[in-house]
């Protein structure tokens, strides 16, 4: 299929060809009739895309400070290929999709096949949307008019946060796209409206639709103006639908407003306020968050958890069902702001010099007929490894800055990656030479020339996918952790153990770093060993699926189970007890500001304090251990230093955490058939020791490995 993409670092809009998603659970897989361009917000991505370095910096000055601080901590060059990474990532254009569900995710019941819909879709043939924000389109309202549902509901969403009563005063500044069919709905809703633009041929639109209008350019003073109309009153609302880096549209809306007046911010401007201006006149000012209630809300959107109407009247799925009830009834009329249609293979007619255009809405059509498989081939594969041929599941950022580098370094065999939407996938596949991309990773488990998987993909997907490539007769590397549930874990070894030998590594990458081989080699094994793991994690906001315990598994056992495999793997022993506690008075299970205390089986104690409340210019992992009156001290995998042991003081590298060594090693393992690199047994305990140690925080006692009991 074919879709639009911007590259954030070249700028160029492109139209590729992707693979068609599968449809999921909880969603519909749509195909296509019609896209509405959002020549504001789509605007501003196509122009940040095309400027240079220093210009993308000065206009994300809070990206900076992240960047600075990654660059006390890690170093430049680390930095720098994560900067590049980041800009490398393709972005896929568009939110106002229309077209017919094709296909029915399970879970779904309120759509079936054949059902016209609207959606956040994006510019592509096929598109794959949960079912809370997909809507019936009445058969009165065309695929043209529905192309409206999604900006019309972000301009009504304004209007829900303004809450203006019949009669009362409003003014829309901005006229574009957004701005005008907010004024036509707030004169559907009882209103004086003024709109204010700088356009002639917005304000002539405006005015047929009944709406009284302002130029401010030239001698025209908009805050007089309007405290004219009022009689002296000022505006009871204000919607801001315009899109400006300037200030001044915040100082004239609070001085246009009159006495408790309402200001609402709908688009995008600078926010240097004036605290005068709303402190005299008491004035509220708040911005609307996009569609309605629900945007940005997984629980909502990605899992289908509707909010009860009672209580929640408008969701953003009832403000999509809202505009689509106004359009049928002819309340809302956007005919008139339709400025072209476009075949979707002409999408450079509007791309092209979207930044010199003053175009209302165009609309991208799509063909009736559009390539429906899973898979695209990119090139003709030349590899000529027989064995060590590799399928890679899962595109994210581990994939993108870690896994392809070093396999490319390698001279890896990559043959085919899978990823979810199929975007990120083709993007990677394009750059690294992989010559196939899909959206179906049991493509990459059927095809009989691959012996060896790569699965990268959220931590609730690691367990199934290694079972399925096990039994598929394919040797895995999988990304930590090896699975979440000791379910899951068990339905791992019972597979591992019917694969006939095949190879099961799991990404404990640390035991691979130049420095923890150094330490490995000066410790005596016989010898008791004290060792104490820091990681300042950084903190993540909590409503981010890394917290999930169903998807992410929680960030101790996806993130925390690395320092257990290097605690262990210095110790030379499998543990056998744990104790973990949480700050704060009642820690949840998904805690990650914790100490977990460790006893192995050799006598040897460990401490692994997991914390992200420190500073994020601090080293992000340090390492000590204490043995035989010697210490050893790894700070963040660029500097170890030691003490007592003779011959050997300090090494001083890069930052290596030890990614490229393990892949290395592993795939030499895969083609000589030498052993596993970490011990199946390794892998088992380590993941038992993280469910053991949320077992501990619930009980507040040392739980044994493998039991899952308090001692």
């Amino acid at each position: 299929m074919k879709q639009i993409i911007q590259n954030l670092r070249s700028g160029e809009t492109l139209l590729e060809d992707i693979p068609v998603p599968q449809v999921s659970r909880g969603a519909v897989l749509i195909k296509t009739t019609r896209t509405l361009v959002s020549l504001g917000t789509e605007r501003m991505l196509v122009e940040f895309s095309k400027a240079n370095l220093v210009q993308k910096a000065r206009q994300q000055p809070e990206k900076v400070k992240m960047v600075l601080d990654k660059v006390r901590s890690e170093g430049l060059m680390p930095t720098l290929e994560s900067v590049f990474n980041k800009l490398d990532q393709p972005l896929p254009l568009g939110y106002c999709n229309v077209g017919r569900v094709v296909a029915v995710g399970e879970g779904v019941v309120d759509f079936k096949v054949g059902d016209r819909v609207a959606s956040n879709g994006q510019h592509a043939e096929y598109t794959c949307i949960p079912q809370n924000l997909v809507a019936h389109i009445p058969d009165a309202v065309s695929d043209d008019e529905a192309a409206f549902t999604v900006v019309g509901s972000i301009g009504l969403q304004g209007i829900r946060l303004l809450n203006p009563t019949f009669g009362e005063t409003v003014v829309v500044i901005g006229l574009g796209l957004i701005g005008l069919i907010t004024a036509e709905l707030l004169v559907a809703n009882g209103c004086q409206v003024i709109g204010v633009d700088p356009d002639e041929s917005k304000l002539k639109m405006a005015a047929e639709k009944g709406i009284r209008t302002i130029n401010p350019a030239g001698d025209n003073d908009p805050v007089k103006l309007i405290t004219s109309l009022t009689q002296g009153i000022g505006a009871d609302g204000v919607i801001i639908a315009a899109s400006s880096k300037s200030s001044d549209i915040i100082r004239q809306a609070a001085q246009m407003s009159r006495k408790r007046g309402r200001i609402v911010l709908v688009g995008v401007i600078g926010l240097d306020i004036n605290r005068a201006d709303l402190y005299e006149k008491e004035l509220t000012f708040q911005v609307s968050c996009s569609y309605g209630p629900g945007r940005y809300d997984e629980a909502y959107e990605q899992k289908g958890q509707d909010y009860p109407l009672a209580f929640v009247r408008w969701t953003e799925k009832r403000n999509f069902e809202a505009i689509l009830s106004a359009l049928a009834s002819r309340r809302l009329d956007v005919k008139p702001l339709i400025t072209e249609l476009v075949p979707l293979s002409e999408y450079q007619q509007i791309y092209g010099n979207m930044g010199k255009s003053n175009k209302i809405a165009s609309i991208l059509v799509y063909p009736e007929s559009a390539e429906t498989s899973p898979v695209v081939q990119l090139s003709t594969h030349k590899g000529t490894e027989k064995k060590g041929i590799i399928g890679i599941i899962g595109a994210g950022n581990f994939t993108k800055a870690a896994l392809i580098p070093s396999l490319k370094k390698l001279n890896a065999d990559m043959r085919f990656i899978a990823s979810n939407t199929g975007v990120s996938g083709t993007m990677m596949a394009k750059k690294s030479g992989i010559s196939k991309s899909t959206t179906d990773y049991r493509e990459i488990l059927n095809d009989q020339e691959i012996d060896t998987v790569f699965i990268t993909t959220r931590p609730f997907q690691h367990a199934p996918m290694t079972i399925s490539a096990l039994k598929a007769g394919k040797h895995v590397f999988v990304e930590k952790p090896l699975a979440i549930t000791p379910e899951e874990l068990e339905e791992v070894i019972a597979a591992y153990q019917q694969s006939n030998g095949l190879q099961l590594m799991v990404g404990f990458n640390r035991r691979f770093s130049p420095h923890v081989i150094k330490m490995k080699s000066l410790l005596d094994p016989a010898a008791p060993k004290n060792i104490i793991a820091t990681m300042n994690a950084g903190f993540i906001p909590y409503n981010l699926w890394f917290h999930d315990m169903s998807i992410g598994g929680g960030r101790f056992i996806s993130e925390a189970c690395h320092h257990i495999d290097l605690v262990a793997h210095l110790s030379g022993s499998l543990v056998e007890s744990v104790c973990m506690t949480a700050l704060g008075a009642h820690p949840q299970e998904n805690t990650d500001n914790a100490s977990i205390m460790l006893k192995f089986k050799n006598g040897d104690l460990g401490i692994i304090n997991y914390f992200s409340n420190g500073h994020k210019a601090y080293s992000k992992e340090r390492v000590e251990v204490f043995s035989q009156e010697k210490t050893m001290i790894l700070d963040n995998f660029m500097r170890l230093e030691a003490y007592g042991y003779k011959g050997f003081s300090s090494m001083k590298t890069k930052l290596d955490k030890g990614h490229h060594e393990q892949f290395s090693r592993f795939l030499q393992s895969i083609r000589t058939g030498g052993e596993s690199l970490i011990p199946f047994e390794s892998l088992v305990n380590t993941t038992r020791t993280t469910f053991a140690a949320i077992t501990s925080l619930k009980t507040g006692q040392w739980v044994t490995v493998g039991s899952d009991e308090p001692q």
